[in-house]
């Protein structure tokens, strides 16, 4: 640090972070509590070396800023933070400790992790007075400032209507890591992502969108890394405006910020939206004994949720060890900040909020209210984007399945838990069911909300793939080396006969026409299907239903598909092109259960196998596991872009979870009506395809199979 110091100016409070103008840098930062704040400057060929210390001495409204004019972009900074260390207090200021700007828009290295990455001395977290005294700066990774500017051409949001979305979970790394056809070097990276093989597969798949798990910064925890193990998943967020270096292919200098808005541009040109799972609930700096990487040391006391009765401690509503505080405006400010910059800079269509329950927290209550939703519904740019929500947190009255408020769809965990039950046979699942196929009207209507608002699932990244959903009644994660007690007690014994991988001919057929029926549940489901990536491949992580710490084979997909997996993948792409060329399957408002639009019959009716009507009565006592619903196409009430009338074909939904068979009659409710097999699960394409069947006849509704029928009116002779 003998270096001539930078020539600096006084710089402005905004925007927060470091800012490249063409001519230099503005550096800014919010402490609150802070006495004073130094910018360090790092050696580009040996990021462990701080080469300069400089005082931010400049303070307006809690801001401290500079501006140094001889600064550009690939520069690596980081901060020291001065102020009062008082856990008892809430603060955990420690100048020794080198800092991440919250604000970094990109991050270089990783944590090697040291004991002088704490804050406190060594065994006293809750009972030091003083701090530790050693240098952290050669174990953190460094703040880079970058060239925002971008040829984006005419590369604009999608907007795909929420009625005509297909989502496809997935992981940036696990979907080309292992792709025979992306070159080695792009394999696992944003550029393999939006690679001419990758690209092929999405859209012949049909999806509209990509919800990315997540992307921002992340930390692999210590505790993993000691096992040999890393947060694959990267739910442990450090860095809300940069894009995690992991999946870089260009480098981790500002490259990663170019490389992620290519394979956005890209990903829009193939006509796919992506949306970013994000994690604003928790950070990576875990509970009063985690690291000092950022937001402890800059102002513990302002990001965090701290307990009032013992200020040393967070109040965790997460399972991570602490909850970001979004009850201070600074903490506010940052998650709308870092929303707004993904997408006017970054052009990412929407959001889906892990744990967003922790996210609408007060006091302690989850409020429908509280200003976290006040400010998105208020914001111009972030409430025209797609909104999910995952509906739940682990603190008290954090499942919230359904008390979302308009503009926000979730991920509908009552769908999942129905369609898993009736499908693996349990009793009693008709009614609830009845419901999750037409859009969950119990959870949404009466909030104003459409069908659009039930993000349906059945699998997703945390659980079992669906094929180990069907081979498996026991979780497999010894690999996690947590003794197998880590990762839900899922336990579903779907009758599919031996546990785990087998050459039974009849088992593995049953299984393969389970992954079906699920499948086609739910792409014909109304709400907005989701598709855990790799599930159309049958991909299988082996029994693991928490792989969020196995960055190989066990998560990566297994390519390219072959046997019954390819065929499933045609199965998956025919749903698709099913869901998404009839108005039917992709409703806009729920069914009224009435005629509409003088059509011949209601909108939506409810069969018994004997053909006949379901009463108002029998609902309340059905104990079967076979239905029919009639989705009549000229009875939807809607309107297009153009203001025409909306219709369709009429379709029949046969579902039987028995099984045995079930001659189901085929209704009969106008003359010369018959019905021609569409879809079948019994196999891979329908057996009876080109056949007719006339209304009053039997359909062969095999055990543990859906059926599609397609309504046509025989020409008189």
């Amino acid at each position: 640090m003998a270096a001539a110091p930078f020539h600096t100016r006084p710089g402005r409070p905004y925007p927060l972070g470091a800012t490249w103008d063409g001519s230099g840098v503005n550096f800014a930062l919010f402490s609150e509590h802070a006495t004073a704040v130094e910018l360090c400057l790092f050696d580009a060929a040996n990021p462990a070396r701080e080469v300069r210390r400089i005082a931010v001495s400049e303070r307006s409204d809690q801001i401290w800023h500079v501006y140094l004019p001889e600064a550009r972009p690939g520069l690596l900074y980081g901060y020291r933070v001065h102020g009062p260390y008082a856990p008892a207090d809430g603060h955990r200021f420690n100048p020794a400790k080198v800092l991440l700007d919250p604000y970094a828009k990109a991050v270089a290295g990783g944590v090697s992790w040291d004991d002088a990455l704490f804050g406190y001395r060594p065994g006293e977290a809750e009972t030091s007075a003083q701090p530790d005294p050693r240098d952290s700066a050669a174990f953190v990774p460094k703040c880079v400032v970058v060239e925002s500017a971008f040829s984006w051409g005419e590369d604009r949001l999608l907007r795909t209507p929420w009625h005509k979305t297909v989502i496809y979970e997935v992981h940036v790394k696990g979907f080309t890591a292992r792709h025979p056809q992306v070159p080695p070097e792009l394999r696992g990276t944003y550029a393999g992502l939006a690679s001419p093989p990758a690209l092929e597969h999405l859209q012949r798949l049909g999806v509209t969108a990509v919800e990315l798990l997540p992307v921002h910064h992340s930390v692999a925890e210590q505790h993993l890394v000691d096992r040999g193990l890393t947060n694959y998943w990267g739910y442990n967020s450090i860095g809300y405006l940069a894009p995690d270096s992991r999946f870089a292919s260009t480098g981790a200098r500002g490259e990663q910020v170019a490389e992620f808005k290519t394979m956005v541009k890209r990903l829009h040109q193939a006509g796919i939206e992506v949306i970013l799972d994000v994690v604003y609930n928790h950070t990576a700096e875990g509970d009063h004994g985690g690291p000092t990487l950022c937001f402890r040391g800059i102002d513990n006391a302002a990001y965090y949720r701290l307990e009032t009765d013992d200020l040393t401690r967070y109040r965790d509503y997460t399972g991570c060890g602490n909850t970001l505080n979004l009850t201070h405006p600074r903490s506010l400010q940052l998650l709308m900040d870092s929303l707004r910059y993904w997408v006017l800079d970054m052009h990412v269509d929407g959001f889906r909020f892990d744990l967003a329950s922790a996210l609408a927290r007060e006091l302690h209550d989850v409020d429908r209210l509280s200003s976290f939703f006040d400010v998105i519904h208020q914001d111009p740019v972030i409430s025209q984007v797609k909104l999910i929500a995952e509906p739940w947190d682990l603190g008290e009255g954090g499942y919230q399945v359904g008390n979302f408020p308009p503009g926000w769809a979730e991920w509908n965990g009552k769908y999942r838990d129905t369609i898993r039950r009736y499908w693996k046979g349990d009793w009693g699942q008709v009614g609830e069911l009845a419901y999750r196929l037409t859009g969950s009207s119990d959870l949404y209507e009466q909030g104003g909300r459409r069908p659009s608002a039930s993000i349906n699932f059945v699998t997703a990244h945390d659980g079992f793939t669906l094929a180990d959903l069907v081979a498996y009644t026991t979780k497999r994660n010894d690999a996690n080396r947590e003794e197998n007690r880590d990762g839900s007690d899922e336990n579903f014994s779907w009758n599919c006969g031996a546990e785990g991988p087998t050459d039974d001919t009849a088992v593995r057929a049953l299984r393969e026409r389970q992954q079906r029926n699920v499948l086609a549940t739910l792409l014909l489901s109304q709400g907005v299907p989701m598709l855990s990536g790799g599930d159309e491949i049958a991909r299988t992580q082996r029994g693991n239903n928490n792989a969020y710490c196995q960055d190989n084979d066990t998560s990566w997909f297994a390519w390219p598909p072959m046997g019954s997996a390819a065929r499933l993948l045609d199965f998956t792409r025919r749903l698709i092109r099913l869901r998404l060329d009839h108005p039917v399957f992709q409703r806009r408002r729920f069914f009224q259960g009435r005629r509409i639009h003088g059509s011949a019959v209601k909108d939506l009716s409810w069969l018994r196998p004997d053909g006949t009507e379901m009463t108002e009565e029998e609902w309340g006592n059905l104990q079967g596991r076979c239905l029919g619903l009639l989705l009549a196409g000229d009875a939807i009430e809607e309107v297009d872009d153009e203001g025409l009338q909306v219709s369709d074909d009429t379709f029949l939904i046969l579902l039987n979870a028995h099984d045995e068979a079930v001659p189901f009659v085929l209704p009969n409710h106008q003359p010369r009506i018959e019905w021609e097999p569409c879809l079948d699960t019994r196999d891979w394409a329908p057996v009876l395809e080109g056949r007719l069947f006339k209304g009053g006849e039997p359909y062969p509704l095999e055990g543990r199979t859906l059926v599609v029928l397609r309504q046509r009116v025989k020409e008189s002779a």
